[in-house]
């Protein structure tokens, strides 16, 4: 992290070429946005290119075609059409090296698939590392748009109908004409240490024996790391000194980028709100070695290791 305080090095060159955030789930997306160039003939154009391809989204799963034991994410425009795709509210993603490439809806129900074709929940995609991290990648970018879509149909302005525009990154009123765009919604997702112990917390949620970091929205008018510090105040009772911005991750659920931090803890007393976790504990660096390991007498275990939240434990684990 840069520190501004007058004096202090300028630390821009000394960091990393390649930063962490690139190391996480859903961060491989390497299409071509070309956000400068979309105009109301974007998706027609995107049609006409018989390289196009599709990635077919409904109900939170993406439809996969199955390839022997491979798994493809993107359907040509011939295919996404004999499968019902609701073309006329693709998003187009960008351009791929093979041709544009769009998100759009299913229409078809997912148990009427053919045999060749499989509905799988984006998690499930995630955590079985089911596609390359290009697709996973471009998957979280159409399905944050598709989902922004479905719930911004009526305008919050005057409550008449919304139309897509400009490829699917802007919305207009077709009354008022105001102009309403995708939404990312961020949250403050952070490891509170000491010199050697972390401060994990578990959900209701989670899979069995599973810890992880923090997290919590930040909110209107708030700083990053204010919400870090209040969020961790809210949730285990822990004040914070420094804290630190680390990576960030995009997040298709439905459509959020998680701010990843590290917090220096000024107290050790937990007063944990149970309302919203059902354990908050310190962890020592061995017994987190184990846990990402899978070797934890109790089964213990962090989440996923694309997730955020691991590259967080990860990080402090072997550089502290």
């Amino acid at each position: 992290m840069l520190d501004s305080t007058p004096g202090t090095q300028f630390r821009l060159f000394d960091a990393p070429e390649r930063e962490p955030s690139q190391l996480v789930g859903f961060a491989g997306n390497r299409i071509d946005r070309q956000a400068e160039s979309r105009d109301e003939q974007s998706i027609r154009r995107a049609l006409a290119d018989p390289a196009a391809r599709v990635m077919l989204m409904r109900e939170g799963r993406l439809h996969i075609k199955l390839i022997g034991t491979a798994f493809d994410p993107y359907l040509t425009l011939d295919e996404a059409r004999a499968l019902d795709a609701r073309m006329e509210d693709a998003v187009l993603l960008g351009q791929a090296g093979s041709g544009p490439v769009l998100a759009a809806p299913a229409g078809r129900a997912t148990d009427a698939l053919p045999d060749t074709m499989k509905a799988i929940e984006y998690r499930s995609i995630y955590v079985q590392g089911l596609i390359d991290p290009e697709g996973l990648g471009a998957m979280a970018q159409g399905a944050s748009l598709l989902a922004w879509h479905a719930t911004h149909r009526f305008c919050s302005r005057c409550g008449h109908n919304t139309e897509s525009r400009i490829g699917g990154y802007k919305r207009v009123c077709l009354n008022c004409n105001a102009q309403h765009f995708p939404r990312t919604d961020p949250v403050a997702i952070m490891l509170t240490v000491t010199r050697d112990k972390c401060l994990l917390g578990r959900s209701p949620h989670f899979a069995p024996g599973m810890y992880s970091a923090l997290a919590g929205f930040i909110e209107p008018g708030e700083t990053i790391e204010a919400a870090v510090r209040r969020e961790t105040f809210e949730e285990a009772g822990i004040r914070l000194g420094r804290v630190v911005y680390h990576a960030s991750q995009p997040w298709p659920f439905p459509h959020t980028l998680m701010i990843g931090c590290f917090g220096e803890a000024l107290n050790e007393d937990i007063h944990a709100d149970f309302n919203e976790l059902e354990d908050c504990r310190w962890f020592a660096r061995g017994e987190v070695r184990d846990m990402l390991a899978r070797t934890h007498p109790q089964d213990l275990a962090v989440p996923p290791p694309g997730a955020i939240a691991t590259h967080l434990i990860r990080y402090w684990t072997e550089n502290s």
